[in-house]
This record gives C-alpha cells, sequence and structure tokens, in this order.
C-alpha cells in the first residue's frame, strides 16, 4: 500500500506541473501578444528554401560578364571567346587589357563601368550568402574584380584617370569580334586639367564598395581599393567639373546630366568603408544641401545614383548605425521612402510610368534598365525593414508592408523572366523562348570566320540567328506597347550592357531564396 501511495502521488504532483507550466506560458503568450501588435514582422534568418526560378535565372545572368571580358581570359567558360585587347594601354606604359566591353560593342567606357562594379558589389555585400546558396558568389566576386583590377591599373596617378580605350567612331565602323581587332584603341583620360568629376567620383564608389566586398578575403587588395578610393574622391572633389564639358566627345555616348548625385553617392560608399565621419558630414552638409535634391524621387540609373544613395543611407537609420533621429539622415530615408511609395502600384503617389501589364516603363531606349534598377532598390529597402522590425510604410496616409515591396521587385523579375503578353524572356539563355538576335558582335559571327573591320557587316545583316549564344544578356526590353523586334539591326531593344546585367544579378540574389537577413557591411 505504502508504494502505491507514494507513486500516486508522484504522478499528482506532475500533473499539477504540467498543468502550472501551461498557464505560464498562456499567461506569457497573453502578455506578450498585448505588448506587441498584431502584424509584428518575423525577422528571417539565414537563406531560407531556394526559389528555383530566380536561381536558375541568376546562374544564367552572371555568365554575361564572362562573355563580356578582355583582355588574356583565364579559366575562360565561354567556349566562343578567346583572349583579346591584350595592348589596350600599351601607349601609356599601362596593363588596361582586362575591364569589361560595354555592350554589343567592343569599347570600354569607364563611367558606366565603374557603376556595373558597384552595383555588383552591394548586390554581393547584401546578398552574398543567397549567391553563394547557389554556388555563384565566386564567379560575381571574379567578375568584381575583373573590373577593379582594370580600374586599379586605370587610376594611372593620384589625379589622373584613364576613363575611355577605343574611339567610338572608329569602333563603331566595324562589325568583328573582339579577338579580331586590329584598329588602334586610342585612351582618353581624366586630370586637373580636363576634370571629370562624376567619372572619377563613380570609380571612387566602385573601389570603396570592392573593398568591402574583398576586405576578409584579401585584406591586402581591399586596402589597395580603398586608397585609390579616397585618392579620386579628393580628386573629384576638388577638381569639380563634368566630363561631358571637360571632353564633349563623350556626350554622343554616355553624357552625364552633372556629379553631384556622384559625389554623394561616393561619400556614403566612402562612408560604410572608412567608418570616417568626414564622409558622413559631407553627405550631410552644404553638399547634401546643394545636391541631394531632397523630397523629388528619381530613376536610379547610371547617370543618376540619388535613388540608390538614399537607400544606402537608410541602411544607417535603420539599423541604429546612426542616430535616426538624424535630421539630414531622415530626409534622405524620407526622400528613398518616396522613390518606394512612387513603385508599389495601388500606392496613391503610384508612378503611372508602365506598360498594361504593370512592367515600369520610362524609356524607349534600353526600357528595361529603370524596372529591373527599381526593383532592386524595392527589395533592398524591403529587406532593411523587415531586418530592422519596421512594419509599415505610409504613403500619403496609406499603409504598405515589407511584403508590398517584395510583390513588386517580383513581378518585375518575373516579367523579364518570360511573365510578359510576348511569352518571352528578355534575359538570352533562360527559358524556352528569348532573343536569338541579339545586337552582339562576338554572338553574331562564328567563332572560325575569318573577318576584319570591314567585311564582318554581312554577319549583321545575315537573316540567320546568331551563332553564338550571348548567355546571361539582358536585352534592352519591349517598346511601351509591349511588343519587341527580335532584328540584330534593332540595337534600341537588342542591345544588352554590364551594367543591366549588374542590376540584373543583384535584384536576382535578393529573390534566390524565400528569406535572408541583410547583414552589417563590415
Amino acid at each position: 500500500m505504502g508504494r502505491k501511495s507514494k507513486s500516486g502521488g508522484c504522478c499528482g504532483w506532475l500533473i499539477v506541473a504540467l498543468v502550472l507550466l501551461l498557464v505560464v506560458i498562456a499567461v506569457v503568450y497573453g502578455v506578450k501578444k498585448k505588448l506587441e501588435p498584431d502584424d509584428v514582422i518575423v525577422v528571417p534568418g539565414p537563406p531560407g528554401a531556394v526559389e528555383k526560378k530566380y536561381a536558375n535565372a541568376l546562374k544564367v545572368a552572371v555568365q554575361f560578364f564572362d562573355v563580356q571580358k578582355s583582355g588574356k581570359l583565364e579559366d575562360n567558360k565561354i567556349s566562343w571567346r578567346g583572349d583579346s585587347a591584350l595592348q589596350d594601354g600599351s601607349e601609356a606604359k599601362l596593363d588596361l587589357s582586362k575591364g569589361m566591353y560595354d555592350a554589343g560593342d567592343h569599347m570600354k567606357f569607364g563611367f558606366p563601368m565603374a557603376f556595373t562594379a558597384t552595383v555588383l558589389s552591394w548586390a554581393i555585400l547584401e546578398y552574398g550568402d543567397q549567391m553563394d546558396a547557389v554556388n555563384q558568389l565566386e564567379a560575381a566576386q571574379d567578375s568584381l574584380q575583373w573590373i577593379t583590377d582594370y580600374l586599379i591599373n586605370a587610376h594611372a596617378e593620384a589625379n589622373v584617370l584613364y576613363i575611355q580605350v577605343g574611339d567610338p567612331e572608329t569602333d563603331h565602323g566595324c562589325w568583328e569580334r573582339p579577338e579580331d581587332m586590329k584598329e588602334k584603341r586610342p585612351l582618353t583620360q581624366v586630370n586637373t586639367s580636363s576634370p571629370g568629376t562624376e567619372v572619377a567620383a563613380e570609380t571612387a564608389a566602385a573601389m570603396a564598395s570592392a573593398s568591402l566586398v574583398f576586405k576578409k578575403s584579401d585584406p591586402i587588395y581591399s586596402t589597395t581599393l580603398l586608397e585609390h578610393a579616397e585618392q579620386l574622391f579628393s580628386f573629384a572633389d576638388k577638381h569639380r567639373a563634368s566630363y561631358s564639358k571637360s571632353i564633349p566627345d563623350v556626350k554622343p555616348y554616355y553624357n552625364s546630366t552633372g556629379y553631384g548625385d556622384e559625389l554623394l553617392w561616393a561619400a556614403s560608399w566612402l562612408y560604410h568603408a572608412t567608418g570616417d565621419k568626414l564622409y558622413l558630414h559631407y553627405v550631410s552638409g552644404k553638399n547634401g544641401k546643394y545636391f541631394a535634391n531632397w523630397g523629388s524621387p528619381s530613376w536610379f540609373s547610371w547617370d543618376d545614383k540619388l535613388a540608390g544613395t538614399q537607400v544606402l543611407l537608410s541602411r544607417l537609420t535603420f539599423f541604429g548605425e546612426i542616430d535616426s533621429s538624424n535630421s539630414v539622415l531622415q530626409m534622405y530615408r524620407k526622400t528613398a521612402e518616396a522613390v518606394m511609395c512612387g513603385l508599389i502600384p495601388d500606392s496613391p503617389s503610384a508612378t503611372t510610368s508602365r506598360t498594361e501589364s504593370g512592367l515600369l516603363w520610362v524609356s524607349e531606349w534600353n526600357a528595361l534598365q529603370h524596372p529591373v534598377a527599381s526593383a532592386f532598390l524595392a527589395v533592398l529597402f524591403s529587406d532593411y525593414m523587415l531586418t530592422s522590425r519596421t512594419t509599415e510604410l505610409l504613403c500619403d496616409g496609406e499603409s504598405y508592408k515589407p511584403a508590398d515591396l517584395r510583390k513588386f521587385a517580383k513581378s518585375q523579375a518575373d516579367y523579364v523572366l518570360g511573365k510578359n503578353p510576348l511569352k518571352m524572356s528578355f534575359l538570352v539563355g533562360y527559358g524556352d523562348k528569348y532573343p536569338e538576335y541579339v545586337h552582339h558582335r562576338g554572338a553574331s559571327i562564328p567563332d572560325d570566320a575569318t573577318t576584319g573591320c570591314k567585311d564582318g557587316w554581312k554577319w549583321l545583316d545575315s537573316e540567320d540567328p546568331n551563332p553564338n549564344i550571348a548567355v546571361g544578356a539582358l536585352v534592352g526590353g519591349p517598346f511601351l506597347n509591349e511588343t519587341y523586334i527580335d532584328s540584330r539591326n534593332n540595337s534600341m531593344q537588342g542591345e544588352p550592357s554590364t551594367y543591366n546585367s549588374a542590376l540584373l544579378v543583384g535584384l536576382l540574389s535578393s529573390l534566390v531564396t524565400t528569406s535572408s537577413a541583410v547583414q552589417s557591411f563590415t
């Protein structure tokens, strides 16, 4: 009887303890629900489940950088590409053989190439873990370094930067493979006599952001990049002049509409790379007042970096790296919020610059640049909100969530990948249907053909599809009426560019997994 009674007593106490535990859990849960709003955002952790569609598209998109590489190719992954432009820079006793060709031609334009590097760095810094989850991080870093190696050599002296290799008139007068080029490749530089603030500042931004990418893996290289970045920023700031005015010949190709945005962009990246508050004061003081254009949303592009700067500086207030009460940084963030409100389709301040199917549409030339760039910024801002537990974005009194921004970003990515009236992917090599007549010399000429500058034009006019696939190329995109003419002569719609690819790689990297918390750059 005694033994039985003792067992019964233990069971009774166990039941009582379990009941008390359940009561405590219920009370704690109830208190927590009262203290927290119903729509508290769950902060994501490491990369979640892989989104196969975006992962596959990313694997395709990163390959375009290999297609565009100049110089002696190492571990060449593109069967129809070979060494080219090995003597670039020799007239100045420099090695400018690396870098990337700008688009379907063989020019090396420093301004958009540096922007390509800055955007690619940003994508790696924010979403490198997601790239790594699908084995694309190493490829992205390799492509970035191919550009930054070139930029280091192009910055020959503290106040001298070579900004162009090749003569556009001569280059555009030929249709040939880069491996067969025999024309002269003259160099163009900015210096104290012919300054170029925007191109020097953009190159500084590229090197500062890349220094963060390589900070842990190659600290010596990272330090070298940062030294160049600081020198270039000083040059850009002290010798202020638009390169379009100093060198009028650049106007027909990458004409700059102003350099203030590049100065703020570069200073923002230098602050992130160095932690030096002088750069923070630069964007917060008179330069911000002169150049930031607070309260006026703009489109992010190779020519206008203001929206990118606003989102980048918003990072500081989202994550408490800078006191969120900083009034000037709040002005950057408020403008970034206005940019976001313009992108969400049902926002009261939504832009009407869209096709009937919902693609942002700003320009008939290179139409996909703006929707892809905007979508990249939108998903960044969404992830900043998500990671910092910011529950809402107010647009003229209407409330939106991070998920609304991500939904918009996905809609633009999906359009590019084939969810459009044409049911065609604008990313070459992705899906069952994509452009076959891309305006790209190397892709259009058989790799065993022997042609020179002039006799290669027959390949431009050929009615056959390109013999080589410019895998990863993001073509210019549709007209406003959502039509696309797949013709090699249609450069307006059919020519790809490296900077478009950098933006797309950033966007796809952000969507590769279902969730991921953004982290500190340092």
